[in-house]
């Protein structure tokens, strides 16, 4: 799963809280095919959706969404 940002401080801070929440993720590039304003977005796994969510929101993080790699390529958004 993967989360997009419109700036980049919120994608840094969203890093910081995730990791204080023991979450597993991975700072990358933005694919090209989600339009954000932000240049970094957060690879996570599947199975920490809930707690993502509930710090995004606890924490108020802007976020522009939340993505989910579909079986032939390209991303769907899940939240945002």
């Amino acid at each position: 799963m993967l989360i997009a940002f419109d700036s980049t401080q919120q994608a840094l801070r969203a890093e910081m809280l995730l990791e204080y929440a023991d979450i597993e993720i991975d700072i990358c590039p933005t694919p090209k095919e989600i339009t954000a304003g932000c240049a970094l977005s957060i690879h996570f796994p599947e199975e920490d959706l809930q707690t993502v969510q509930e710090v995004i929101v606890n924490e108020k993080v802007e976020v522009r969404g939340i993505f989910q790699l579909r079986d032939g390529g390209g991303y769907e958004l899940v939240e945002g």
